[in-house]
């Protein structure tokens, strides 16, 4: 585990860690039985629901902050049993069963509503996050290791061994999905896909580089408007994360390849900065911004 500021120190002060007025204590949530591969935070504002019990409003308003906003934590794991947590507590919610492979990919949509779920199966599911009914199964030919959806929560952007970024429409879900191959080369596998926009779609390649779909173009010569390359001996891609900045409104794009980990601004695609890392990601691992933009922490292997 590694933390490090991304950029110069600034001189503006900040509150000291928790941690330096009291010993903090971790809270453990124990249930899955094999190594996570995933790990995703998603924060809703909650208003209790007309249609639901006093008790079950009761419930929900207990596990709410100050601001009327509540946390979830979903997790996949190499058990085939991805679940969903309360993220203040720690508390078990539900478990989405039925994968017959390892889960190495989750996501709640942004509403918390839908959840999806990427496998070595060679499928994606689409869960009720409510009911953990399972609503769709959307097969791939080979396995799928990422999936994103998109910000109105109509689409899912799916990845994985094939090098084929897959595009379903979640209100026609029996509709082919749309399909965009990494390269007419070689097969690039996708480690890592994200949604800049209802219309874009990010997707990092194991070969070094991160596309830029344009999902909806119909000229297949401008659906790839855009590349970036980590460079150098960075390697395959292993993590990628968008993050916006509250206090500046700047979007950064945080990567995790090879011993790297590189920044980039999302708008104009200029590299920040690329730090070496003690660490390496060649088969596991990733790193993450803190919202403050000052920091972020990084995990991976040995050596």
């Amino acid at each position: 585990m590694a933390a490090v500021s991304p950029a110069p120190a600034s001189t503006a002060s900040e509150p000291p860690p928790s941690s330096a007025t009291g010993r903090q204590i971790p809270i453990v949530c124990p249930g899955h039985t094999r190594p996570l591969a995933e790990l995703q935070f998603c924060t809703i504002r909650e208003e209790p629901n007309g249609n639901h019990d006093d008790e079950t409003n009761a419930s929900a308003a207990a596990s709410s902050s100050s601001d009327g906003t509540r946390t979830f934590l979903i997790s996949a794991c190499h058990d085939k049993m991805p679940m969903l947590r309360d993220a203040s507590t720690g508390d078990w919610i539900g478990t989405f069963s039925g994968h017959k492979g390892a889960v190495w990919s989750c996501r709640l949509d942004p509403a918390a509503l839908l959840a999806g779920t990427a496998s070595g199966d060679f499928s994606v599911r689409v869960w009720d996050a409510i009911t953990g009914e399972s609503l769709h199964s959307f097969q791939h030919k080979h396995v799928v290791k990422t999936l994103d959806w998109s910000p109105d929560s109509r689409r899912l952007a799916t990845g994985g061994h094939e090098g084929i970024l897959r595009v379903f429409d979640i209100t026609k879900p029996m509709e082919e999905p749309l399909t965009f191959v990494q390269s007419t080369k070689e097969k690039v596998s996708i480690s890592k896909c994200n949604w800049i926009d209802n219309f874009t779609v990010l997707a990092a390649g194991e070969d070094g580089t991160i596309r830029f779909w344009k999902v909806d173009e119909s000229d297949h010569s401008k659906q790839l408007s855009q590349t970036l390359s980590v460079g150098g001996d960075a390697g395959g891609i292993r993590d990628m994360e968008i993050q916006t900045l509250p206090s500046t409104g700047q979007t950064i794009l945080t990567v995790a390849a090879g011993q790297n980990v590189t920044f980039f601004d999302l708008a104009s695609g200029t590299l920040i900065h690329s730090y070496k890392m003690p660490i390496h990601f060649r088969e596991e691992g990733g790193a993450s911004l803190h919202p403050g933009g000052k920091k972020f922490i990084a995990g991976g292997g040995r050596r």
